[in-house]
């Protein structure tokens, strides 16, 4: 039962990252500020989308 939450946690991560890194290149932020915000996405996934999610640029994402 564990490893299934572990999965299903890592699953909803995955997503939350997917969905954050498209909002940055949708965003309206200069090239370069896309970049290193995609890469502290990818680099630290749960830190770098709390930190985004709090002061990152925003784009016009609808599910």
């Amino acid at each position: 039962m564990g490893s299934f939450l572990n999965g299903l946690l890592g699953l909803v991560i995955l997503a939350l990252n997917i969905w954050a890194i498209i909002s940055i290149i949708k965003s309206g932020a200069e090239t370069g500020i896309k970049v290193l915000w995609g890469l502290l996405i990818v680099l630290l996934p749960v830190i770098g989308l709390v930190i985004w999610a709090l002061l990152g640029p925003r784009g016009t994402v609808k599910f």
